[in-house]
C-alpha cells in the first residue's frame, strides 16, 4: 500500500463511503462496545459506572523504559501499578487485586534496548494467574523475540497489544529502536504460529503528527489477521518532544480509518485509548462510528447517543478494547 500523503497535499475535505458501514452490518451484529479500562477515572452523562478496579494495568518496570520513546517520555507507564513497588510476584499482586474485585490485568512495562518488555521472567506467574485466578490477561510485548512469542504461547492470554511500526524512519527516530518494519512483520508471524492471539495497534500520526508508515503496519497486520485491531491517533503530551506536535488532519484520519474497514471487513476494529482531546476527539470518535467500527475506548460526550442514532446498541465493558467477560 503506497503512503498517499506524503508528496502530495490531500483536500481538506472528505467524503465517508457508505460502503464501510454495509461492511459492518454484514459481518457484524448491530452492537458496540464501549471500553473503560482502570488506566484512568471515566465519567460522562452517558455513563458513570466505571468500576477502576476491574480491570487494572500493571508496570513490570515502574516507571523505567530502555528507550524512552518521543511521543511518551515514560508518561503512560506512570499510571499504571508498579510491580517493582510490590512486596511480592506478579502472581500475589494479582492475587490481591483479584481480592480487591479485578477480574483482569494489563501486564505492560518499559522497554529494554531491544524492544522489549520483560515479560520471559514472569512466565510462570502469568500460568498461575490464568489458571488459579482465571483472570483475563492482556499483555504488552513491546517487540517480541521467538523466546517471547513461544512463552506467551503456553498462557491462554487474551491478547498480545503490539505497537505495529511500518516506517524505519519512525522506528529509529521516535521509538529510538534499531530494529526495521521487517522484524515486526517477523514478531507478528512468530505470534500467529504459536497461536497467541494478536490485538495489533496503529498509532496515527506516530512521526511527530506525520502519517508515514501507517499503510505499511496495515499491510503487515493484513498478512497475519488479527484478532483485533486497534486505531489510536496521536495524543500529544505535555513534557515530551511531541507535545506541540499536530495530530494528522482529519482527511488523513478519515480516509486510513475507511481503508482499515475494507481491508480488515471481518475484522473488529476498535478506537483505542489514546486520541486528541476536546472537539477533534468528538469528531474522532462520530467517525469511527460512520465508517464501522466496532468499539471505543472512552467515548466523548454525546457519542453513546451517536451510536443508538446509527441504530447501534451501546455495551460497556470496563477492560481494554476487545475484552470481554
Amino acid at each position: 500500500m503506497a503512503d498517499p500523503f506524503i508528496d502530495g497535499t490531500p483536500p481538506s475535505s472528505f467524503r465517508i463511503d457508505p460502503k464501510c458501514f454495509e461492511i459492518r452490518r454484514a459481518h457484524f451484529p448491530d452492537q458496540i462496545v464501549f471500553h473503560a479500562p482502570g488506566l484512568k477515572r471515566y465519567k460522562t452523562s452517558e455513563y458513570s459506572g466505571q468500576n477502576s478496579a476491574e480491570f487494572v494495568s500493571i508496570s513490570l518496570t515502574g516507571a523505567s523504559c530502555a528507550l524512552s520513546c518521543e511521543h511518551c517520555k515514560m508518561a503512560v507507564l506512570k499510571g499504571m501499578t508498579a510491580l517493582p513497588q510490590f512486596d511480592g510476584s506478579l502472581f500475589e499482586l494479582c492475587a490481591a487485586l483479584a481480592d480487591r474485585g479485578a477480574r483482569g490485568v494489563l501486564v505492560s512495562g518499559g522497554s529494554d534496548k531491544r524492544g522489549r518488555v520483560p515479560l520471559l521472567n514472569h512466565i510462570h506467574d502469568l500460568i498461575r494467574v490464568r489458571r488459579e485466578l482465571g483472570m483475563k490477561i492482556r499483555v504488552h510485548p513491546g517487540l517480541p523475540d521467538a523466546e517471547t512469542c513461544r512463552a506467551l504461547g503456553d498462557i491462554d492470554i487474551d491478547g498480545a497489544m503490539m505497537d505495529v511500526i511500518g516506517h524505519q524512519d519512525t522506528i529509529r527516530e521516535v521509538y529510538h529502536l534499531d530494529a526495521s518494519p521487517e522484524e515486526y512483520q517477523a514478531a507478528l508471524a512468530l505470534l500467529e504460529r504459536y497461536q497467541v492471539p494478536t490485538v495489533p495497534h496503529i498509532i496515527l500520526g506516530l512521526h511527530f503528527g506525520r502519517m508515514l508508515g501507517e499503510w505499511g503496519a496495515l499491510e503487515m497486520i493484513a498478512a497475519h489477521p488479527p484478532k483485533l485491531l486497534v486505531l489510536v491517533v496521536l495524543m500529544p503530551l505535555t513534557g515530551t518532544p511531541m507535545a506541540l506536535a499536530r495530530p494528522p488532519r482529519m482527511d488523513q484520519i478519515a480516509d486510513f480509518f475507511q481503508l482499515t474497514r475494507k481491508e480488515l471487513p471481518a475484522t473488529p476494529v476498535m478506537l483505542g485509548c489514546a486520541r486528541p482531546l476536546g472537539d477533534l476527539k468528538v469528531a474522532i470518535d462520530r467517525l469511527a462510528i460512520d465508517v464501522g467500527f466496532n468499539g471505543i475506548a472512552y467515548p466523548a460526550e454525546g457519542i453513546v447517543e451517536y451510536a443508538r442514532m446509527q441504530s447501534l446498541e451501546p455495551h460497556f465493558v470496563n477492560a481494554c478494547c476487545g475484552v470481554t467477560w
